[in-house]
């Protein structure tokens, strides 16, 4: 047995094996003699040119950026359980998943078929979103960093790579991450944001699908400077992922896909092709069914374009800026007019009026709170009493929508409409 396996740290967690090694260090199975489980121990070490003061920040920014993750709860995320200091450098105490990594899985299967990359690619975005929301940034996403649990897609690494743009470039002189799935803006020295872990993801679904990522070369200059200077080459395997892949590796990161829109196509993929003919909007519809009474009045001998504008008079619709008026109580009315029960004394209601009625439903607060992200069956009705809501509809023809028991106008097809909801008005 190694010194190394012998070592306690903080008097209970022992190491028990090595798992495997990376460029930061090495990562043990341990066990937590305090608890009696199994756990995983990253040991963090750093390259032996290094300066005394470049050690410090790097110690340092370690200690913080691991705190960070231990805060979130996401079936998606490695759980961490604890950060010591032992023999002058730091070790991250962390949830023991012993299963492959999408690394593992390229290598010995080849390129993943895009019904799995797509459930990888949903799954590595909620992981995502917790994080962001949280603030923090994983800057150093790729398949090594992604564990495949059976239907579990877990990430790992958050924070600890400690791969922040410039600093650690200029600073240390060592390029801290890997090449072939940073961001161009982070490679050129701009700061990591949210944006560029979606790059990030982008590179590694594009692994996923093709066996390797798209700028990968024979050494880290060469890939360098594919990156910066080269075309994104299209996906061919990629099936109806094509659009995500595409969408996240946009080089400009203002034009890059966000976090919901690549949600969004995600799920159109999964969801299968659809008609090739988008539905025709409201304006169009009502052109269509003028056109028709008008030919239909002129065959008769009627002045069609007397009765048209008459009829467009006496009924103008709802005005966009009329306040929504109450729903009526379930008494056996339509389903477009009669609210859900009880949607008179919820926040927030809704109901499918079609079956592309998708809804996205969160408490605000310190740690957002999930309460709905699901398409609604025709008829299907959510009410939520929570005294603040934000929701999303990402299809305002497809809902009818009740906020403090008032209805909402109906949007066109389509469109997304975003609501944040107190259970009170402002000042009321």
């Amino acid at each position: 047995m190694s010194q190394s396996e012998r070592l306690v740290l903080a008097t209970r967690y022992r190491l028990v094996s090595e798992i495997g090694q990376g460029a930061n260090g090495t990562v043990w199975r341990g066990h937590d003699d305090l608890l009696d489980r199994a756990v995983a121990i990253k040991e963090l070490r750093l390259p032996d040119d290094l300066s005394e003061d470049d050690r410090v920040v790097f110690y340092r920014r370690t200690l913080r950026e691991a705190r960070a993750p231990a805060q979130l709860r996401a079936h998606s995320i490695v759980e961490v359980y604890d950060v010591v200091i032992e023999q002058g450098r730091p070790w991250i105490v962390m949830e023991l998943i012993e299963a492959p990594s999408l690394e593992q899985l390229i290598e010995r299967d080849g390129p993943l078929p895009p019904e799995r990359v797509g459930h990888i690619g949903r799954r590595l975005l909620d992981a995502l979103g917790a994080a962001h929301q949280a603030g923090i940034v994983h800057r150093d996403l790729k398949p090594s960093n992604v564990l495949l649990d059976g239907d579990r897609v877990v990430l790992t690494d958050f924070g600890l790579a400690f791969s922040s743009g410039s600093a650690s470039l200029t600073k240390t002189g060592h390029f801290m991450g890997s090449p072939a799935y940073v961001a161009p803006e982070v490679a050129a020295g701009e700061k990591a944001t949210p944006r560029s872990d979606l790059w990030s993801l982008g590179a590694t679904l594009y692994a996923a699908l093709e066996g390797r990522p798209p700028f990968e070369r024979d050494n880290v200059m060469a890939t360098l400077s594919a990156l910066a200077n080269e075309s994104t080459p299209p996906p061919q395997h990629a099936g109806a992922l094509a659009p995500v892949i595409t969408g996240l590796l946009e080089k400009n990161p203002t034009r890059r896909l966000s976090h919901a829109r690549a949600v969004d196509r995600l799920e159109r993929a999964a969801s299968g092709p659809r008609s090739g003919r988008r539905p025709p909007t409201p304006r169009l519809r009502l052109m269509a069914v003028l056109a028709l009474i008008g030919a239909t009045v002129a065959s008769c001998g009627i002045g069609a374009t007397a009765l048209i504008v008459g009829m467009m008079r006496e009924s103008p619709g709802p005005s966009p800026t009329a306040p929504s008026t109450p729903p009526a109580k379930r008494d056996g009315g339509a389903a477009g007019d009669a609210a859900p029960a009880g949607a008179e004394t919820s926040t927030f209601a809704v109901r499918a009026r079609t079956g592309a009625c998708r809804i996205f439903v969160s408490v605000p607060g310190a740690t957002t709170t999930v309460l709905s992200d699901e398409t609604l069956v025709k008829g299907d009705a959510r009410r939520y009493a929570q005294p603040r809501i934000n929701a999303v509809v990402y299809d305002a023809s497809a809902c009818d929508v009740w906020v403090r028991g008032h209805r909402q106008a109906a949007g066109a097809p389509g469109e997304r409409k975003n609501y944040t909801v107190s259970a009170k008005p402002s000042g009321g």
